[in-house]
């Protein structure tokens, strides 16, 4: 079978929106289209026709193109189950465990609450990608707006258990703001420091640095290296991955 065909728009400041193509059917599907105008462009430079909005959570830097963009196309919105009523336009809802059809391309659902009570992933194995929307950022993870350090440990706790050629693709270019709080946390780190020399290297190119391999994000992000005993002593919990990652999120939080 083929791999997705993947396409990164950049929305409003620092959003990213992604067109996925299934090759085999035509499929066309929007990932958290903020905007309908880079949709669109997208749309008319390559000739797809829009099937499909994929929605991994509510907030309207994720939705705000969903309704124009049905109406003009007539798509299919698919999102989160545990908030479907914050979803403009829903059609289908999917929950945690869920096998979605894309064509033929199948995308295992993952719960990934925290930064939303209703937030999910997408994860492609065949075509080695999750769409993690805002719970797992390249380097970092989505604040917690609606949910406690408990939950979003748990649920970056699943997307961490990916395959390590997974390639990450999140909501943001947040990368080098959090190569730079990560750093501050893990100094020792590397990996982490050669990483966050690319990352500037990409920048100052005006490069995107999305996406990530889940093995970088394993070796440099701390937020999925709570459970790391040595991470864990320097925030003062010892043997405790929840205590470490909220003191981690409390720290970025004002930093």
């Amino acid at each position: 079978m083929a791999e997705l065909i993947i396409r990164q728009l950049q929305a409003l400041r620092d959003n990213y929106v992604y067109l996925i193509r299934d090759p085999e059917t035509g499929a066309t599907g929007a990932v958290d289209p903020s905007e309908p105008g880079p949709v669109r462009a997208a749309l008319a430079e390559t000739g797809w026709k829009l099937t499909h909005i994929l929605n991994t959570h509510h907030h309207p830097d994720h939705t705000g193109g969903n309704l124009a963009l049905k109406t003009e196309t007539g798509c299919t919105i698919v999102g989160p189950r545990a908030d479907r009523a914050r979803i403009p336009g829903i059609d289908l809802d999917v929950g945690d465990g869920d096998d979605y059809a894309f064509g033929k391309q199948v995308a295992r659902v993952f719960d990934v609450p925290g930064h939303t009570r209703g937030h999910i992933a997408f994860w492609f194995a065949q075509s080695r990608a999750v769409f993690s929307g805002d719970t797992l950022f390249t380097l970092g993870c989505g604040r917690l707006f609606e949910g406690t350090p408990q939950q979003m440990w748990h649920s970056l706790s699943k997307l961490k258990a990916l395959p390590p050629e997974t390639r990450v693709y999140c909501g943001h270019e947040y990368t080098q703001s959090n190569a730079r709080f990560a750093l501050t946390v893990e100094p020792e780190n590397q990996a982490l420091i050669e990483r966050s020399r690319r990352v500037d290297q990409l920048r100052a190119e005006h490069r995107s640095t999305v996406p990530a391999l889940m093995g970088e994000e394993l070796a440099t992000n701390p937020f999925l290296r709570a459970d790391q005993p040595a991470l864990q002593a320097a925030m003062g919990a010892s043997g405790d991955p929840v205590a470490t990652f909220a003191e981690i999120r409390r720290r970025k939080d004002v930093f």
